[in-house]
């Protein structure tokens, strides 16, 4: 079973992945850590992320490895544990730059692929172009979404919460000249793709959302049986 769910920058994707997962026995895949890893390739290479075809040569020589359970996924690049590394504004910019290559974005749509055909009993991926590009012919599609305020409150108090130094207004500037770069690039932007279970968990804690999604899975399987 391939589970895709997109949706742009803190609508839940990630926790809500982990979550459904977790429930099923599905492999987690997070290919937002792969471009930032793909990212910190190139950077650790001195390239300048704008230089297109210097980006896709580190990406193509990069070995990106995500292993662990869902709640302790850890990013390995070329052997090396990146997890925390990754996992700063910095990177989460770059990614956001590098994700605009379109060589850059075969490589890892290649690998997105392989990763999660070979999982034994499925896989939960959750990105930006999961049901559009990667996995068009997933089972089940989700794209969550909610108001840019919301995603940037969220945002703000994770950040908060891990020590990082930020302001909700610097937040909601980065969250929107996120989604300004996600739906205009020309490869793969972000979109609905058609059939997909649509929620808006602006209003909605985590656990309502879980208990929608859950439920779509369900139905999925029984009329699957």
């Amino acid at each position: 079973m391939i589970i895709a769910i997109d949706g742009p920058s803190g609508a839940g994707k990630s926790t809500l992945g982990k979550m459904l997962a977790k429930r099923f026995g599905l492999l987690y895949l997070d290919t937002g850590a792969m471009y930032r890893a793909a990212a910190l390739a190139a950077i650790r290479q001195g390239v300048e992320l704008e230089d297109v075809k210097a980006v896709e040569s580190a990406a193509e020589s990069a070995v990106i490895e995500l292993t662990g359970e869902p709640d302790s996924m850890r990013v390995l690049l070329n052997g090396e544990d990146v997890s925390s590394e990754i996992r700063t504004l910095k990177m989460a910019q770059a990614a956001s730059v590098v994700s605009t290559n379109s060589a850059v974005r075969r490589v890892m749509v290649d690998q997105q692929r392989r990763i999660g055909k070979a999982a034994p009993n499925g896989c939960v991926l959750e990105g930006r172009d999961i049901g559009s590009v990667v996995f068009p012919d997933a089972d089940i599609k989700f794209f969550l979404t909610a108001k840019p305020e919301a995603r940037a409150s969220r945002r703000f108090e994770e950040d908060r919460a891990k020590g990082r130094i930020s302001t909700y207004e610097q937040t909601l500037a980065e969250i929107n000249e996120r989604d300004d770069r996600d739906v205009s690039r020309l490869d793969s932007p972000l979109t609905i793709a058609e059939d997909s279970v649509v929620i808006d968990t602006s209003e909605l804690d985590l656990t309502e959302v879980f208990e929608q999604m859950l439920a779509a899975v369900v139905q999925y399987q029984n009329e699957a049986a």
